[in-house]
């Protein structure tokens, strides 16, 4: 599927459905709750990071190499897996059992834990600690979504920001700027070498000024259509309003710039309305070259916009499998539910983020996974009260070493004490840094590692972690930290 610049008309659909949500709130953690809950009050409780943490976050965008580290090489046609080898020896389930088992057993785990482990080569089970179990994932849930946007999706394909004109005739015609699923527009040029800021809002206006120039224009509105939020941004029902005022996703728009962020800052606050906030920072650009932008930028309806509109101008997001890999690799939000409204599009969905989810749980289920028990809160695990078994986890992993058409999601996954949400996790294991490639989940209360590891004899080895019920975020990680690193120098003969 190539995403398509003309607007697409769909059918309406029925507001999102509010999920009960549960709370794990002690009395010591009660105070907490004026500044907010879900990621905010983990965030101020120290268990995630972000702005309102008493200790420094790591920065997480976008999420360097530590100083002096080589990645790892990888797997066999791309950087992620080549330290694989196919004819390495399986390990004994029961030996691998007896050396993961003291950290499963760490107390700080809490009641609530689950945990899977597979030969990523065959899929074959090698530790079952309640797999089934379906637990609140956190983010985790992306891992789900990017392999659902790269089966819906092409992976090679680009979303376009567009503007055409409508009313040419007319005394002051009409600009009409095409929203398409570019999250990470940059507000001056683009670059071509870059995932956030591939393109730039400062080429769409020189086209757009160069083509009004040749067609004898000097003045027009701007208007923006936004088929992925036609009346405005789009919230998941699970997200709470503080988690959005501080800055860890904006609501969801078509188009955005640096994910409608206001500062070039991880945590910076969020516009209002991304889309229109892009829309603006488009007319001010005409403005500068010259174009009489009348009044402000508003919302039409993109059923409106004629499929034959003259183009004035075009430009082009980083492909689709470059938008998954950050996706995973900074763990962004916003990106993951608009990926979510794609898919939902391209399977005729509603285009809702309560459709989002179902249509990334369908597709997951036709690539064979199982999703017994899998009801996904959004495309992102930001919002409370999601359920997702480590089975699922799992399979997923497993069609993205299996399948190389997945491989972008394998590509993603932040290295243990190297990129991304790992930067500063098992820095000093010697054995799991730079083997373990591993999605995180933080909520407070949860905490979730999967992804794959090469033990010492060789073995591509698939694991999911799950706790929701957690006594201690740092020790919990700690002994999801120890398990990954047990696998990468585990032979288990």
């Amino acid at each position: 599927m190539t995403p398509s610049r003309a607007p697409a008309r769909r059918r309406p659909s029925a507001p999102p459905r509010r999920r009960a949500r549960r709370r794990r709130a002690a009395l010591a953690v009660a105070a907490l709750l004026v500044l907010g809950g879900g990621y905010a009050l983990g965030d101020a409780a120290d268990v995630v990071p972000g702005p309102l943490t008493t200790a420094p976050p790591p920065d997480p965008d976008p999420w360097p190499a530590a100083p002096g580290a080589e990645l790892p090489p990888a797997l066999p046609g791309d950087p992620v897996l080549a330290a694989a080898g196919t004819d390495a020896p399986v390990p004994d389930p029961a030996v691998l059992a007896d050396v993961v088992a003291p950290f499963l057993g760490d107390p700080a785990l809490g009641p609530s834990r689950a945990a899977l482990v597979t030969d990523g080569l065959t899929g074959e089970v090698l530790l079952d600690v309640g797999a089934d179990a379906a637990l609140e994932p956190a983010s985790t849930v992306k891992l789900l979504t990017a392999a659902a946007a790269l089966a819906e999706l092409d992976p090679a394909a680009t979303f376009p920001t567009t503007v055409v004109l409508t009313d040419a005739g007319a005394e002051t015609p009409t600009a009409v700027l095409l929203a398409d699923g570019d999250n990470f527009l940059s507000a001056g040029a683009g670059d071509p070498g870059a995932v956030v800021g591939h393109a730039g809002l400062a080429d769409l206006a020189d086209d757009v000024a160069a083509s009004l120039a040749a067609r004898g224009t000097g003045a027009l509105a701007l208007r923006l259509a936004d088929p992925l939020a036609p009346t405005g941004p789009v919230r998941p029902p699970g997200w709470l309003a503080v988690d959005v005022a501080n800055g860890y996703a904006a609501d969801v728009t078509g188009v955005a710039v640096n994910g409608g962020r206001l500062l070039d800052e991880e945590y910076s606050r969020r516009a209002a309305d991304p889309g229109l906030a892009a829309t603006d920072r488009l007319a001010d650009l005409l403005r500068e070259r010259g174009v009489d932008v009348a009044g402000d930028p508003a919302r039409v309806d993109p059923a409106a916009v004629p499929d034959d509109a003259p183009v004035l101008g075009e430009v082009s997001s980083a492909p689709v499998a470059d938008v998954v890999g950050h996706m995973l690799r900074v763990s962004d939000n916003t990106s993951a539910e608009l990926l979510g409204l794609l898919v939902a599009r391209e399977r005729g969905a509603p285009v809702t983020p309560v459709g989002a989810a179902q249509a990334i749980t369908d597709a997951v289920a036709d690539l064979g996974v199982d999703v017994t028990g899998v009801a996904l809160p959004d495309g992102s695990g930001l919002g409370d009260g999601g359920r997702l078994t480590p089975r699922a986890i799992a399979g997923v992993l497993e069609v993205a070493v299996q399948d190389e058409a997945f491989r972008p999601l394998l590509a993603g996954l932040p290295v243990a004490g190297l990129t991304g949400s790992l930067t500063d996790r098992l820095v000093d294991d010697p054995t799991g840094r730079g083997v373990v490639r591993a999605k995180t989940g933080s909520l407070f209360g949860v905490t979730s590692l999967a992804g794959v590891v090469v033990d010492a004899d060789g073995r591509l080895l698939v694991f999911a972690l799950s706790a929701d019920q957690i006594t201690s975020t740092p020790g919990a990680r700690a002994a999801f930290d120890d398990v990954a690193g047990a696998l990468a120098g585990c032979g288990c003969r």
